[in-house]
């Protein structure tokens, strides 16, 4: 059997170690060549492709170190980003799972020596937070999207406008209690102690009487419950959400186990969101302006989604096939009564009708005529919550 044999155990050997990851010292990142020990690496750098790349570099080493650097910390913001999110992350496990990528920019062809320098760098930057501890460096990433800035105030709004009509609500009642209280004055009842003038004469009770002074009484006790509920209005904002739980209890009683599960997996779905809302059969439009403005602004028809983040759209225009990531897209919203369907939220999945729009509150109102929920009216759903159906 040849040396040079594909089958030969000598070349299987050789495929299974070349796998894994190897040392970083006997890696060229010019060549992108990995070596496997001290011997290959010597044989590599006296080869000619080496030093043609070493030509190349000597030419302008600070631009190669600067493209090397760039890719190297996009590549790790990016990871960082999209798998740990904003949460603090020692940055020994976020480098770790980077490296494990094998066609990754290795830290030795970059400006910095250490993954401590880098982090450093990172804080003086303003990209993260980082913080020293006994355990070692930990970081977190700091979120400047636009999109993500303008979603926490949109948020901020809606909150504060639910306290404002908590408080107009309030503010009624206390107006209403006291208009219900002026001109009239409280009066006190007087007790009287019960003697009897003559010890013969008989006791009696008329009870129309008691009736007519029971009236009398109600107009007085009136007054005095008025007082008493002007009193209970300043903590009615604080014990509305009790009532408010306490009157789903009493709807609860009426409905059946079924319903009552329904309703909480129904709401658990509204409620959930997901970080990548790509789908099939979407219009989109590209807003990167990496592309040049051939394709800036242009819209585009989703024709497959790959690892849910990334997608292959073809352009309307032109009909140029791109592979594009989700943050260089946005949603397409149509005019009223065209098909949409909705990406993110408890609805997702779900083709509708779009119903109006809601350009201040930045939200859209749609009925939904797929699946089970055919025909239901929902509201508020966000402009990047639902895209054009092409």
């Amino acid at each position: 059997m040849g040396k040079s044999d594909f089958l030969s155990p000598k070349a299987i050997a050789n495929r299974i170690k070349s796998k894994g990851l190897q040392k970083l010292r006997w890696y060229c990142q010019m060549c992108q060549k990995q070596c496997r020990d001290e011997n290959g690496f010597k044989c590599h750098c006296m080869s000619e492709s080496h030093q043609r790349q070493l030509l190349l570099a000597s030419e302008n080493p600070q631009q190669f170190m600067d493209y090397f650097s760039e890719e190297f910390r996009n590549d790790f913001l990016e990871l960082l980003r999209r798998r740990f999110g904003t949460k603090r992350v020692h940055n020994n496990i976020v480098y770790n799972e980077y490296i494990s990528h094998r066609e990754h920019i290795h830290m030795n062809a970059t400006q910095w020596e250490t993954l401590t320098d880098f982090t450093k760098w990172l804080g003086r930057e303003g990209l993260c937070k980082v913080d020293e501890t006994p355990k070692g460096w930990y970081i977190q990433y700091i979120d400047r999207d636009p999109e993500t800035i303008r979603r926490q105030q949109e948020q901020e709004r809606k909150k504060k406008q639910d306290l404002d009509d908590e408080e107009k609500t309030a503010k009624f009642i206390e107006q209403q209690v006291r208009r219900g209280l002026e001109g009239k004055e409280l009066e006190m009842p007087v007790y009287t102690e019960l003697n009897r003038e003559n010890e013969e004469e008989k006791v009696t009770f008329n009870l129309n009487k008691g009736a007519s002074t029971s009236v009398a009484a109600s107009s007085k006790t009136s007054s005095v419950l008025g007082q008493n509920a002007l009193k209970m209005v300043e903590g009615a904002v604080k014990r509305k959400e009790t009532a408010h739980s306490s009157g789903q209890t009493k709807e609860k009683k009426k409905k059946s186990a079924l319903d009552e599960i329904m309703e909480l997996e129904e709401e658990k779905k509204r409620t959930s969101r997901r970080d990548y809302w790509l789908q099939p059969e979407i219009i989109v439009k590209i807003v990167t302006k990496k592309l040049g403005e051939k394709y800036h602004k242009k819209k585009a028809v989703v024709k497959e989604v790959i690892d849910k983040y990334t997608a292959i759209v073809k352009v309307i225009d032109s009909g140029d096939k791109l592979k594009l990531d989700q943050t260089h897209l946005e949603t397409v919203i149509p005019a009223p009564g065209k098909k949409v369907m909705v990406l993110n939220g408890g609805y997702r999945g779900n083709e509708g009708i779009l119903e109006s729009i809601n350009e201040k509150r930045f939200s859209v109102t749609i009925t939904i005529d797929s699946g089970p929920l055919k025909g239901r009216r929902v509201e508020d759903i966000l402009y990047e919550d639902v895209s054009k159906l092409a």
